[in-house]
């Protein structure tokens, strides 16, 4: 297998088997995204604990890629500072606009390394950016109501 499959095959997993799928209680807010030039559409659900981000829940409808990305964003986030996730999500912007020239940090992207080679394909990046605008905006938005 070689590594295009193996990221294939990751985005799969993570679309036949999603983490952390599912709208749960409590949350601090509720976003609903839209990708409008393919229809792929995100519900999610942001709850904090101070600047921990402590759960992130979603009901998504679209391609694999979006999905996917949204299960590995989901896994990259809980747990960290709203800094750090939000670090990764620069991180991964820069990675979607480097059109695949780029080299991530297997150990700080972990899966989201799949998605290096989606971002050859323009029409594929705001899938792929989908979970991760959303979960931004809805960290935000708690924060926000926080203060």
């Amino acid at each position: 297998m070689n590594v295009e499959e193996l990221y294939q095959e990751i985005i799969l997993d993570h679309y036949r088997a999603k983490h952390h799928s599912g709208l749960r209680e409590p949350y601090g807010a509720e976003v609903h995204h839209v990708n409008p030039s393919c229809g792929d559409e995100i519900t999610l659900r942001v709850q904090l604990d101070g600047d921990k981000v402590v759960d992130v829940s979603y009901d998504g409808h679209g391609c694999s890629i979006s999905q996917a990305s949204t299960s590995v964003m989901t896994d990259l986030v809980i747990g960290k500072n709203v800094d750090e996730a939000f670090e990764l999500h620069e991180e991964f912007k820069v990675m979607m606009d480097s059109r695949g020239n780029y080299d991530p940090d297997e150990e700080r992207f972990e899966d989201a390394i799949a998605f290096v080679g989606v971002a050859r394909f323009p029409a594929r990046i705001k899938c792929a950016l989908l979970g991760w605008e959303a979960f931004r905006d809805a960290a935000l938005r708690s924060s926000a109501q926080d203060n």
